[in-house]
């Protein structure tokens, strides 16, 4: 090896490196602790569905209210309602589902800002990470439905169908509600990533694009209706490993 690419020599870390390498250690136990606290404190709500959409939505907007309908009918049809616990349309989820037959979920996350926890929660958990928060969001649901919302809508949803399209995580339906906000992206799926062969033509059936509340809980209990709620065996494994 010639003298320019030689391995620097090797220096102790600091006392601040050390610290610093303790504290990334002690985080990966804070993770786990999260993981095991929400399993126990989850594991009896389901079925379940995740509602996703934006914090900055008013009550007054239509899309919360249909958000709150959704949830309430969701609710009455024998379905738990996770949403991410905060305001905006998480909190119209919760509010429909804390107003209805089956528990209302809030998997709340510490923010600098933007997220408060809504009072319409039976069950209230908080998260530091958003890994096992995500987590908990696809463990525990038969269905997503997605509102309309910004950066963290997206993220919840492209990794829903990423663990679908892959096989990394159990096929349930992914509906997608308000037409008008959601059609200049499913365009471009179709126009540019199924075009350019980023995506199947066929991975475009994982997505339903439906808004009259009565149709998306019966678009749910029909993709059920032939199997029921409960896992199957490859599924409570892929849910083990996810």
């Amino acid at each position: 090896m010639s003298a320019k690419h030689k391995l620097p020599p090797f220096v102790a870390p600091s006392m601040k490196e050390q610290a610093d390498q303790a504290r990334e250690a002690w985080r990966v136990f804070g993770i786990m602790s999260e993981f095991v606290e929400s399993v126990e404190r989850l594991k009896a709500i389901r079925p379940a569905v995740s509602i996703f959409g934006s914090a900055r939505i008013k009550p007054e907007h239509p899309h919360y209210q249909l958000t709150e309908l959704i949830a309430r009918k969701l609710s009455d049809a024998g379905f738990s309602v996770i949403s991410g616990g905060g305001p905006g349309i998480m909190e119209a989820a919760n509010k429909g589902a804390f107003h209805g037959k089956s528990p209302s979920v809030g998997l709340n996350i510490q923010l600098p800002h933007e997220q408060s926890g809504n009072p319409y929660q039976d069950i209230s958990q908080t998260f530091r990470h958003f890994f096992p928060r995500k987590v908990m969001f696809v463990r525990f649901a038969s269905a997503y439905v997605v509102m309309p919302g910004g950066f963290g809508t997206l993220d919840e949803v492209m990794e829903a169908l990423t663990l679908i399209q892959t096989g990394k995580g159990r096929k349930i339906p992914v509906i997608l509600v308000c037409r008008e906000f959601w059609t200049g992206l499913l365009d471009w799926f179709r126009n540019t990533l199924v075009a350019e062969k980023m995506i199947n033509p066929q991975d475009m059936d994982l997505i339903q694009l439906i808004d009259d509340p009565d149709e998306i809980v019966a678009a749910i209990f029909q993709h059920y209706e032939q199997r029921g709620f409960t896992d199957l065996p490859d599924e409570h494994e892929l849910m083990l490993n996810l």
